[in-house]
């Protein structure tokens, strides 16, 4: 019975042993933007499209996705809009924020952004 039960263990610890070491590590950059008050709905609809379209202007963003806040809770202190970019590492989230694209992004920011919060993380499994 030792002999089984010490078995199983050595298949359960080899077995996440092996999906550990195959999980891709993912590095998450977080933005969330609130706007002034006097940022109309032409300009903020123009950032959050140039946004959009860094995924195909930059070739080492892995993932994008975003979207505007609808919790009902009401603690988003403003920040309305949520963008995800996913990148393989830390040098490629570096490139992102020095990229002519990214820059020419940012550029379209100074006027209507009031508020702004990053957070990078890498994806704990």
């Amino acid at each position: 019975m030792k002999k089984i039960l010490l078995f199983t263990a050595l298949i359960v610890f080899t077995a996440s042993t092996l999906q550990s070491q195959t999980v891709k590590k993912e590095l998450r950059h977080v933005v969330l933007f609130g706007w002034k008050d006097k940022a109309d709905t032409a300009s903020i609809n123009k950032a959050v499209e140039a946004f959009r379209k860094l995924p195909g202007q930059i070739k080492i963003i892995k993932n994008f996705e975003w979207g505007t806040n609808n919790s009902p809770e009401k603690l988003n202190n403003g920040l309305t809009h949520c963008f995800l970019l996913t990148f393989a590492s830390e040098k490629d989230r570096d490139d992102y924020l020095v990229h002519p694209s990214h820059k020419a992004f940012t550029a379209l920011l100074p006027g209507i952004l009031d508020k702004v919060t990053v957070l990078d993380y890498w994806v704990q499994q």
